[in-house]
């Protein structure tokens, strides 16, 4: 069996990490497998393959905000990722997210649809049934079809032109015509979501994201950490981990709402994954660049007593798992997913943007001393990468057939 994986990320990112485990568990199992992707650095890997031409995404990018349209040019590396697909000859093809200003998106489905090749798409977001957005929130309109976007000048951004309902008409067109799909979820909530829409009388899995839990367990990294940034023994350490964490999506503004709030009752807060950090530091708060080192991130997920997420919506987050498995219980904003996938005791939210509730979570979740090897073995029973990738081997020999 021969297995092609298509993402906007390789390794990087956390759909480009299920992409490249997937990969080598596909090979641990004696068969072929592949990565095409469309954005970050090139791995020099056997059958690994960057097809996006960099200078071409800043291009689509701007044509995006220009004209409205998105997931309609890059037309050099979308005939680049074709090329491939036609060397490699796949009898799956496993596409994840479709959006990032990487992909013709139309031109590569009807290349699967005309050559008759199986696909498994993984719903990372909600891009595929919308007229462009990842994550609809409160509008409904992609149930029925997109147009009038309330959300056009959100990534992705147009600044003139609404083309939502032209885009989820190509969309729903092409996704119709492809012969055989399975269509994968990382959670119940966008599974029954994607129910509602016109890719609803699919076949929909709900496959929960793993995590390698070899490197995500509990760690004895307490005393490094805090000797390494000064952080006191009485202190208790508060962890928020995301990319681009305080972008308004990700709620850093909140996290830092709380160190305001808690600063003076003995926490010290750490967040991950900002643009330009140093500026954002504050006496009881140390504000980091994204880390790219597991080993060294799963070090900060165990040396915390309470991981924090203030996203405005999340599918499945991984950083919740990842905290999870590595012993730290976790609290945050309902955002969708992640409060109908982590269970009480471990994890606990409260309604979005409630800073006051928040803060108070914080302090109960510290003080109830939940044992992190209890926390971590149910986690790692639940979120393993091995449990995720059996799930989809499953269903690469059942579609490939």
């Amino acid at each position: 069996m021969k297995v092609l994986l298509i993402d906007v990320n390789c390794e990087d990112s956390s759909t480009g990490k299920i992409v490249y485990d997937t990969y080598n568990y596909i090979i641990k199992n004696n068969d072929q497998a592949a990565v095409c992707y469309g954005r970050g650095k090139k791995i020099k890997e056997n059958n690994i393959f960057k097809f996006g031409i960099d200078i071409e995404t800043y291009l689509h990018a701007l044509l995006t905000r220009i004209t409205g349209f998105t997931g309609v040019f890059s037309p050099l590396s979308t005939m680049r990722l074709l090329r491939y697909i036609k060397k490699f000859r796949p009898d799956v093809v496993h596409i994840h997210e479709l959006h990032a200003y990487f992909l013709n998106v139309s031109i590569l489905l009807r290349f699967l649809e005309k050559n008759n090749i199986p696909v498994v798409h993984t719903l990372h977001c909600e891009f595929s049934y919308t007229g462009k957005c990842g994550h609809a929130d409160e509008c409904e309109q992609w149930k029925t079809e997109c147009k009038n976007c309330p959300k056009v000048r959100e990534y992705p951004q147009s600044m003139f032109f609404d083309q939502t309902q032209k885009m989820f008409k190509k969309k729903k067109n092409v996704f119709s015509k492809l012969k055989k799909m399975i269509i994968t979820t990382p959670s119940n909530w966008i599974t029954e979501r994607a129910k509602q829409s016109f890719l609803g009388n699919r076949e929909i899995r709900t496959i929960y994201n793993g995590i390698n839990t070899e490197i995500f367990c509990p760690q004895n990294s307490g005393d490094f950490i805090r000797r390494k940034y000064g952080i006191s023994e009485q202190q208790k350490i508060v962890l928020s981990v995301a990319p681009n964490i305080l972008s308004s999506r990700k709620g850093g503004e909140y996290v830092l709402r709380c160190a305001n709030t808690l600063g003076e009752k003995g926490y010290f807060f750490i967040l991950i994954g900002a643009d330009e950090a140093d500026k954002w530091n504050q006496k009881n708060v140390l504000v980091l660049p994204k880390i790219y080192d597991k080993e060294l991130l799963a070090k900060f997920y165990s040396a915390a007593d309470v991981f924090v997420l203030c996203s405005k919506k999340e599918t499945f987050s991984l950083t919740c798992a990842e905290a999870l498995c590595c012993g730290t219980p976790v609290v945050g904003f309902k955002c969708g997913a992640p409060e109908m996938i982590f269970p009480e005791p471990y994890a606990k939210f409260v309604e979005y943007g409630d800073i006051d509730a928040l803060s108070t979570l914080i302090t109960e979740i510290t003080l109830n001393n939940i044992d992190a090897e209890e926390i971590s073995k149910f986690s790692i029973s639940r979120y393993s990468n091995d449990k995720m990738l059996e799930s989809y081997y499953e269903i690469y020999r059942k579609i490939g057939e």
